[in-house]
């Protein structure tokens, strides 16, 4: 009862609903908000915090901005979204709030847009050495199809495209990338998608903000032959993984290719399906499912885990 006349107190204010409408919208830092709102930054931050420790809006850190959402599973959540499918979007205020909304992510997308630009060519390049991406979304949807997927994390996010793949077909999704450009990128494009399941943080895939034994699925796609150290990484992500959750990883097959190293700062020249293997069991995953599709001259292989048994009943005690 505490809890919900707490939530009630922190939203029965004009500015702070405006603010859950638009944090439910999208993910905005306080300049953002000032702007759509036209108040003040001291204000803004005020209201901010008292939304915060209602548990109505989550509050992530990425470099030196702060980005506010509406919250997505702490114990006030429900509250927050029933509050805000309350507010007629049709009301004046609130319409004028989603037109300036528009505004702000029309400068960020032009942003992204810049972005993929710069790095179109390096993209395409590489994707021109294998077989067609649409071959290996279909396989990957294909080999975790039999799962039922609440929680799902994407680590290396990169364009957010696997967040677009599975968003639809999960309860909640989180991409993470160590680099704030792609986040700009996939958070420009999921938002795009309507994915308002789907959000994207600054992390190192080596020490992951996320509780232990909270995902029903991790996905590495293309990313450990950046990794100085893809056996920590995938430890990493066992932690994470619920007792029958599924860890997927996509990867290059081994190739003689000296120019992504060189040029695209590969740090390996691709994993034996052995090699993978071995680091899934010294993370006490048990090997599943593996497919190889053919490409000339790139090969692209895909695993997927699971906990042990022992991991398994960690995860039943934690969750």
């Amino acid at each position: 009862m505490e809890n919900l006349l707490h939530g009630l107190r922190a939203a029965g204010e004009e500015t702070r609903l405006r603010l859950l409408v638009l944090c439910a919208h999208s993910e905005l830092t306080v300049s953002e908000l000032t702007q759509i709102l036209g108040q003040s930054q001291p204000r803004v931050s005020r209201h901010l915090k008292l939304l915060c420790d209602a548990g109505l809006l989550d509050r992530y850190q990425e470099g030196s901005w702060v980005y506010y959402r509406l919250s997505a599973k702490s114990g006030a959540s429900l509250l927050a979204r029933t509050l805000v499918d309350l507010v007629p979007e049709a009301d004046p205020v609130v319409s004028r709030d989603l037109e300036r909304l528009e505004a702000v992510k029309k400068v960020r997308n032009i942003a992204a847009e810049e972005y993929f630009r710069e790095n179109a060519a390096n993209w395409r390049e590489i994707r021109s050495l294998h077989v067609p991406e649409e071959a290996v979304e279909a396989v990957l949807l294909e080999m975790t199809e039999e799962h039922d997927i609440a929680d799902f994390l994407d680590i290396g996010t990169g364009t957010g495209r696997m967040l677009e793949l599975f968003g639809p077909r999960v309860e909640h999704a989180i991409g993470v990338d160590t680099s704030r450009e792609m986040l700009s990128f996939a958070r420009s494009a999921i938002e795009e998608a309507g994915l308002r399941n789907c959000q994207v943080r600054l992390a190192d895939m080596y020490n992951l903000p996320l509780t232990s034994h909270t995902q029903d699925a991790i996905l590495f796609h293309q990313v450990l032959h950046y990794a100085e150290n893809p056996a920590t990484a995938i430890r990493e992500a066992a932690r994470l993984l619920k007792g029958n959750g599924i860890l997927a990883i996509v990867d290059f097959a081994p190739h003689d290719l000296e120019s992504l190293r060189t040029d695209h700062a590969h740090r390996h020249m691709g994993f034996s399906e052995a090699e993978i293997w071995r680091y899934c069991e010294q993370a006490g995953l048990v090997p599943g499912d593996f497919r190889k599709l053919e490409g000339d001259p790139l090969t692209v292989n895909i695993w997927t885990a699971a906990p042990t048994a022992a991991s398994q009943s960690k995860g039943a005690v934690a969750s």
